[in-house]
């Protein structure tokens, strides 16, 4: 396969895109305890520390310029209502079915690029990608039970493929944005102004169910934190900022993969032949989405 990026880009975009595929399992554990607003907040506390450390192992100024400030601000709004909705829509379904659906955000974001960055064009190669990836989203939401199968227990799986909407125009408006700001800052800022909405949404409308606490909880909130927030979208955001966007963020092919297979062994999820087939169809289509 032909690939427009570099090897060494390509093995990050492996281990990062396999670990984000894990993100799912660890949300649907920390949900026993924080719900989704506190999940939230107390996932970016931790992602924001972390890429602090970076930064500041790295000598990256990290306060905003002045023209700088109005893009963190309505980004971070952006990245919240987004991260809500994903987290939402993870509690009211399965982790392996939130990974299939979460990973088609490439497809909307290969849309979004198509008006939102120049010379980022949507191919043949790409545009049946993209058919094909759409027709494996369908065949999870019908979950193998027909048209009957998009009513009742999947309006999970609706909110999960709204929140991968959101992220693809996210994705997409980023790739345009860190042409003219460094990348760990934006990655930063944009947690940072999430984190008093967050703060707001759980205090507001959630409850913390503290007898619920251990391990799993704890552990699925610090990977959130940790591996998701803190590595997974510092190195993201690098890679979407020296190499097009919509063949970067292509590399989600290998999330469902992760996910699914981390829902049955973590959570014993009941994997069924019409996800098998979706999440194979989804990581068909954004194959040749990632193709030069």
């Amino acid at each position: 396969m032909a690939w427009s990026i570099p090897a060494r880009a390509v093995l990050a975009a492996l281990v990062i895109h396999t670990l984000w595929g894990g993100n799912p399992v660890a949300v649907k554990l920390g949900l026993e305890v924080f719900p989704p607003f506190w999940s939230g907040f107390l996932r970016f506390v931790l992602g924001a520390a972390c890429v602090a450390l970076w930064a500041r192992f790295a000598g990256i100024a990290l306060m905003p310029t002045r023209d700088e400030w109005p893009t963190y601000l309505w980004m971070g709004v952006l990245f919240t209502v987004q991260i809500a909705i994903m987290n939402f829509g993870f509690g009211a379904t399965t982790a392996a079915n939130s990974a299939v659906l979460i990973a088609t955000n490439p497809l909307f974001g290969v849309l979004f690029a198509h008006y939102l960055i120049p010379g980022d064009r949507v191919r043949p190669a790409r545009a049946l990608g993209v058919l094909i990836a759409f027709g494996g989203t369908a065949l999870v939401l019908m979950r193998g039970a027909g048209p009957a199968g998009l009513q009742g227990p999947g309006t999970g799986d609706w909110i999960v493929l709204a929140s991968a909407c959101l992220l693809g125009f996210r994705l997409a408006l980023s790739g345009r944005l860190l042409k003219r700001v460094n990348d760990v800052r934006f990655t930063l800022w944009t947690m940072i102004v999430s984190l008093p909405l967050f703060l707001a949404g759980g205090v507001l409308f959630e409850s913390v169910r503290w007898e619920n606490l251990g391990f799993s909880p704890i552990a699925g909130i610090v990977y959130q934190g940790v591996v998701v927030a803190g590595l997974a979208f510092t190195v993201n955001f690098y890679l979407i900022r020296r190499y097009t966007p919509s063949v970067m963020i292509s590399f989600n092919f290998v999330a469902p993969a992760a996910g699914v297979f981390l829902g049955m062994a973590i959570l014993g999820e009941r994997i069924t032949a019409g996800l098998i087939g979706g999440m194979l169809l989804v990581a068909a289509g954004l194959v040749l989405i990632a193709r030069r």
